[in-house]
């Protein structure tokens, strides 16, 4: 299916891999989950109009519409959005005509779909999480929360927020890839334009936090369904939980407003006419604070028991951030200030955020500080400078909506609705949330407080709906323009200076009739030839631009059934797994450790959970398979600038910036194993294996599985089948006997009524060494298919890339075996 239906049908939206199309669905869908979360915020604004609630929400539901509009507004709408604003131009802006993996693109996009319709569907499962957008510990896991009915709602929440993660890492590693390895020739990384920049900051930072807060989740959902027990006692799992939920958390932050901040860099060098003061300092400004952002994590963790010290340092860090920021914002200033200002919609939104982030980022400095954080925890200051940074990256965005509207549609706008609705916006924001400084005494979450701030909180709501009036007006011009709007040139803005303002609006499905080129020192279209090879590969400038094909490039395929297969097959398992909560099981007495609380407690099991789980793994697995028979055109760019990755391929770089994650997740799952083994002060590990010999056996097992890996390298590249069969096949073996190992160590355990729930130490051992043994059986399942290909089709004997590929994830899994068989079976 290589050809796309027309825009007009249904079927090219379930079937397009075009990244500007993908772009469309993400800006689409993130407005959509835009409404919802502001709806929910009117509702808990309106019950917020008297000092003890108006009564049209109870307690719990107060506390499921709050948790709902933080998770919608900073999952959701935030990071999708300035995905779809990426997807739909960073190709544009380096010169690309398509992003590395187009159909993986896709797949990112349904997986965000699938998971926010988790959310949606949470509130029919007899309620939604009720725990708060931070979800701490030890509220996160039924056992402290009120309402025991809504677990398989809050597994829901849970589970599709674990989708999103995985959506977002495929995402990330697209996007690293593409910006890497495909830019134009003579487009260096120092000269990208400043949104592109913005972007590869962002996903950088996206591939280790949310690795992070991916690893979290596992745990958490280990707790919700398996019983496990990291977070349902009380020792020191909130403080666990806090450390690996802020270690992303706070990065987070700058994950919202960097693509934010390159909308306001483009807005402001196009409508003042010059080019972005400091511009190199700026980028040098912004990694530092990509870096930075993984340091300062604990300063959300002031009120907790870490010592003083640390507290210091951290408090260090926080101020520290702030610094490279000064230097944007004063950027900013600069070039409005020797530029020559129009006022368009645009820049008005972007001045708009400018102006608001500087007052979050001013308020947010007190929260630096220790002695001041002490007094404004938890209070309604930290909600208005919360949103004054994060909602400021939201009028940024508003601007990159109305900046490019025109080259996405073809269509141009009326200013003075555009207008209107900047005003409207810019009153409604301030009415919602300065008053909240004003009332901060008010503890954030509830809907109880003083007479005194009565006055504020009525002002907040009633800026509430003038804020959201300004959204019904955003969406009102964008639909007369939409509708009866006139055609917008190919560049509606005299001084704008990125490449996707060079063809026509909108762009062709091609995006570029010949080949971009910034060799010359300007943006040049040269007619695709044949490259000249010397011993297959052509050399450009330097070393940085490189072909590895000899003919002219080819034509890529841009629609496939499958990733919206996969999504669908996803979404029905992970739905399934939210009723799978063993909470509804009667544990009879004399059952060796129920889980606290739990004895007792029964309900009757639906039975629609287990077939949904069952038929999302069929679907799963038939919609796998036609993905990995597909033959899918995805030529790589002739010429391209690749520095400094100009050595590997677009697949092997994306196989180790994956891996670059899954390190994270290991590591923060370890870290987690540390940590409470320290907290606990257990000096011995006795306790739980049953004997050593098993782990020393898979040690040696997993070991020699590397080598048969390496084996089969080496017969694919001599084009030997029998070898190269025969080689895979004792990989296969060898991970079976692993997992035979470990099902028989586990079986020791189970025969003596030690499980997972059993205490907290052996919740540890259960989780860490089957989140290894998870990836051991998807190392498996990626096996068989290959050995199935190399049967059936003689595969890999042209090609061995994929047999490398393949060898780099296993033994990146042995590696992390090695590390584990010293941690828990010899300390």
């Amino acid at each position: 299916m290589a050809d796309l239906p027309p825009m007009t049908s249904v079927k090219r939206w379930l079937v397009t891999t075009n990244h500007k199309d993908v772009g469309i669905l993400y800006i689409a869908t993130a407005i959509f989950f835009l409404l919802l979360g502001g709806a929910m915020a009117l509702i808990f604004r309106v019950q917020m109009w008297e000092p003890g609630g108006v009564g049209i929400l109870s307690g719990n539901e107060f506390n499921q519409a709050v948790t709902t509009h933080g998770l919608l507004m900073v999952f959701w709408f935030l990071s999708p959005i300035a995905s779809g604003f990426a997807n739909y131009l960073v190709p544009l802006q380096i010169g690309a005509k398509d992003l590395a993996f187009p159909r993986m693109n896709a797949l990112s996009y349904w997986f965000y779909l699938f998971s926010g319709v988790m959310v949606v569907i949470s509130f029919f499962q007899q309620g939604t999480f009720a725990g708060g957008w931070t979800m701490y510990a030890p509220l996160n896991v039924p056992t402290y929360t009120p309402a025991m009915e809504a677990t398989t709602g809050g597994n829901a929440v849970i589970l599709g927020l674990m989708l999103f993660v995985i959506s977002i890492t495929i995402g990330t590693v697209n996007f690293l890839v593409t910006i890497h390895r495909s830019r134009a020739e003579g487009l260096g990384l120092w000269n990208m334009p400043m949104f592109t920049w913005s972007w590869l900051l962002t996903v950088w930072m996206m591939l280790f936090a949310f690795a992070a807060l991916l690893a979290a989740l596992l745990l958490l959902t280990a707790d919700r369904v398996l019983l496990t027990q990291y977070f349902a006692t009380d020792q020191g799992s909130g403080l666990l939980w806090a450390h690996l939920f802020w270690f992303f958390g706070h990065p987070e932050v700058y994950i919202v407003f960097f693509p934010a901040l390159g909308i306001m860099f483009e807005t402001f060098q196009t409508f003042t006419g010059r080019r972005l003061v400091g511009r190199k300092w700026v980028i040098i400004a912004m990694v530092l604070v990509a870096v930075q952002s993984f340091l300062v994590w604990m300063h959300h963790m002031f009120l907790t028991t870490i010592n003083l010290e640390i507290k210091t340092l951290m408090m260090a860090t926080t101020i520290g951030i702030s610094l490279p920021f000064d230097l944007m914002v004063f950027a900013l200033i600069y070039t409005m200030v020797k530029g020559r200002v129009r006022f368009t919609t645009p820049f008005l939104f972007s001045l708009g955020a400018l102006v608001l982030f500087i007052l979050g980022g001013i308020t947010g400095v007190f929260l630096g500080a220790v002695v001041l954080d002490y007094e404004f925890r938890g209070t309604y200051w930290v909600v208005a400078h919360f949103h004054y940074v994060m909602v400021s990256g939201v009028t940024a965005l508003v601007a990159g909506l109305y900046y490019w509207w025109p080259k996405i549609t073809g269509k141009m706008y009326s200013e003075t609705l555009g207008k209107l609705n900047f005003a409207v916006y810019f009153i409604g924001f301030n009415m919602l949330y300065f008053p909240m400084f004003l009332a901060w005494e008010t503890p954030r979450r509830v809907f109880h407080f003083a007479e005194g701030a009565l006055i504020y909180h009525r002002i907040a709501t009633v800026g509430a709906f003038i804020l959201g009036a300004s959204f019904l007006i955003m969406i009102l011009t964008f639909a007369k323009s939409w509708i009866s709007g006139p055609d917008a040139p190919d560049n509606p803005w005299e001084f704008s200076r990125t490449a996707e303002w060079a063809i026509p609006s909108p762009p062709p499905l091609e995006n570029w009739d010949g080949r971009p080129s910034y060799a010359s020192g300007r943006l040049e279209f040269v007619e695709n030839s044949p490259a000249a090879t010397d011993g297959g590969v052509a050399h450009g400038q330097g070393n940085t631009a490189e072909a590895t094909i000899e003919h002219e490039e080819e034509h890529a395929d841009h629609a496939s059934i499958w990733p919206f297969g996969i999504g669908v097959g996803t979404f029905v398992f992970f739905l399934g797994l939210s009723g799978l909560t063993p909470y509804i099981i009667d544990f009879a007495e004399g059952t060796p450790n129920p889980p606290e609380g739990m004895t007792g407690i029964a309900a009757e099991p639906n039975i629609m959970y287990p077939i949904l789980t069952l038929v999302g793994i069929g679907i799963m697995g038939v919609t796998l398979y036609k993905f990995g028979m597909e033959n899918f055109e995805v030529p790589e760019m002739n010429i391209a600038e690749r520095w400094p990755f100009g050595g590997v391929g677009n697949t092997k770089f994306g196989v180790w910036v994956f891996l670059a994650s899954d390190v994270v997740v290991f590591g923060a799952v370890i870290g987690a194993y540390v940590f409470m083994r320290i907290h606990m002060g257990w000096h011995e590990w006795t306790t739980v294996p049953f004997a050593s010999w098993p782990g020393l056996l898979n040690t040696y097992v997993l070991l020699t599985s590397s080598f048969t890996v390496i084996l089969a390298l080496v017969m694919a590249e001599r084009k030997n089948k029998k070898g190269l069969l025969g080689a895979m096949t004792a990989t296969l073996l060898l991970g079976l006997t692993f997992m035979g190992v470990k099902a028989y160590e586990y079986s020791v355990k189970f025969a003596e009524g030690e499980y997972w729930w059993y205490g907290l130490e052996y919740s540890i051992y259960y989780v860490t060494t089957g989140l290894h043994a998870l990836h051991v059986i998807l190392g498996l399942f990626i096996a068989v298919f290959m050995i199935y290909r190399i049967i059936s089709v003689d595969a890999y004997l042209e090609d061995h890339r994929p047999v490398e590929f393949f060898g780099l994830y296993w033994h990146f899994v042995d590696i992390v075996w090695v590390l584990l068989f010293p941690l828990f079976y010899l300390m």
